[in-house]
């Protein structure tokens, strides 16, 4: 007998955005899906729209028209109070600009996603409990133990993208997007942190979209799109 599919995780139909309903749109997607613990890498030059796409996709901006649907909620349909929850409860995100409590510690900032939703402080207590799972993505993410309670503005740049990413998995969410977050690592801790990152992905089955400038990522995702494959539009 053969095995049920994955569920569905990310849904998107006739998508299409700009930011003045009478300026052409900047892109458009007519149809893209992911199942749980399949992993996307979108590519294309800096300022073409990635990171307004993973703001579609997350219903932090609301489309033009099209649908997004989300764990089987279409962001649409859903009031502003209830978007914010839906997405605190099911996405786990990486910000190009990491979006750190600068005054809270490393271990504090992993622990915020678990403050906000029950959804995601109950997924890391069947890890062993938030503190636990925090610590674990830390070290993970081979943040030095001595860092983990010092405020997070002392941290070097490549250390807060560890601990962005350490936050944004935390709690099992079923989607994880990613904002360029390999921007400031070298290429050896760069591909280190890109197989410790999906590696997590993997064992809490999320689904994966991770953008970025660098084409030489593709090799560690299972689908890789350019962005004019994606959207039918020249960059």
């Amino acid at each position: 007998m053969q095995a049920a599919p994955p569920p569905w995780v990310l849904q998107i139909n006739v998508l299409a955005h700009g930011w003045s309903p009478t300026d052409p749109p900047l892109f458009q997607l007519p149809h893209l899906t992911l199942r749980a613990g399949e992993s996307l890498f979108v590519h294309g030059p800096s300022g073409c729209g990635k990171s307004t796409l993973l703001s579609l996709l997350c219903g932090i901006t609301p489309a033009r028209s099209g649908q997004v649907r989300v764990q089987d909620a279409d962001w649409r349909a859903l009031p502003g109070h209830r978007r914010d929850a839906w997405r605190a409860d099911h996405i786990g995100y990486i910000f190009q600009q990491f979006n750190l409590l600068p005054y809270l510690s490393p271990l504090d900032n992993v622990l915020l996603p678990c403050r906000f939703s029950a959804r995601r402080r109950q997924g890391a207590t069947a890890q062993g409990g938030p503190q636990a799972q925090a610590r674990t993505l830390l070290a993970r993410m081979q943040l030095p133990e001595t860092a983990w309670q010092a405020p997070s503005a002392q941290l070097s740049v490549g250390q807060q993208q560890r601990v962005a990413a350490a936050r944004a998995l935390i709690g099992r969410p079923a989607l994880v997007v990613a904002d360029e977050p390999t921007s400031a690592l070298d290429e050896a801790t760069r591909d280190a942190f890109m197989a410790t990152f999906l590696q997590a992905c993997d064992e809490a089955q999320a689904a994966v979209v991770f953008v970025s400038h660098d084409q030489r990522l593709a090799t560690h995702f299972q689908r890789s799109l350019a962005w004019a494959e994606l959207t039918g539009m020249q960059p």
